[in-house]
């Protein structure tokens, strides 16, 4: 479904992105961790064409897009949930949701993908007229999700779902991702947290200063020494 291919990226005359290749198939969960400053952020940019790359290519479902404007890989079936959900306070719950749909103009398709939300999440068609800003964090998690499902995605971006959230809710939170993925959209999770990351991912790639290092099945990097020792804690 996505392909990087050898894709470099500067920011002026700062390399960033040192040739990286990563795929993601249709129908799994593939997971990018790194530490701060790894480049996952520009990873995630430069699949929704916010960054675009010096050099390389984004495939996504057969087509090069690195010319493709962000709104164009929306409709393209791109959706994202950003870091720290960035939700719009002051609206409702349902106003929020029905943002993640501004690209369409499929009304009764519209009405049907809220219902799978509401049905995915019934404690957000309680909270519909509830301002989102005075939700828990585990709820907010919901909407931010919710909200780009209504875009009626096919590939959905996550950038550090686990973020500001308590243990539990983090668990939450990626079970809300595997549930995300039997409804059938292909999911790429870019993640510090190794540990809960890995654990619902098919695979995962290791970012270190802009360089894939390391990459597989995610039972195998789980048991990885290197994985154990710079995301586990443990020696």
């Amino acid at each position: 479904m996505l392909r990087l291919e050898k894709v470099q990226t500067h920011y002026g005359r700062i390399e960033v992105l040192k040739f990286i290749d990563i795929e993601v198939n249709e129908g799994e969960i593939v997971c990018l961790l790194g530490g701060n400053a790894s480049g996952k952020s520009t990873t995630m940019k430069t699949i929704l064409g916010i960054v675009r790359p010096t050099s390389g290519r984004v495939v996504y479902r057969g087509e090069v897009i690195n010319d493709v404007p962000t709104a164009q890989r929306i409709k393209m079936g791109i959706a994202t949930v950003p870091e720290n959900r960035r939700l719009f306070p002051h609206l409702t719950v349902l106003e929020n949701l029905e943002m993640g749909a501004f690209t369409r103009n499929d009304k009764l398709g519209i009405q049907e993908d809220l219902k799978r939300v509401y049905q995915l999440f019934p404690v957000l068609e309680e909270r519909k007229n509830q301002r989102a800003g005075t939700l828990s964090g585990g709820e907010q998690q919901m909407v931010a999700v919710g909200r780009a499902l209504m875009a009626c995605p096919k590939l959905l971006i996550m950038d550090e779902p686990s973020m500001g959230l308590s243990p539990a809710l983090v668990d939450q939170s990626f079970e809300i991702i595997k549930e995300v993925n039997k409804q059938g959209v292909t999911i790429f999770v870019v993640e510090q947290n190794a540990q809960a990351a890995l654990s619902i991912a098919d695979r995962g790639y290791v970012l270190q200063t802009g360089e894939i290092v390391m990459e597989g099945k995610a039972s195998e990097l789980l048991k990885s020494d290197k994985i154990r020792k710079a995301y586990l804690g443990e020696a």
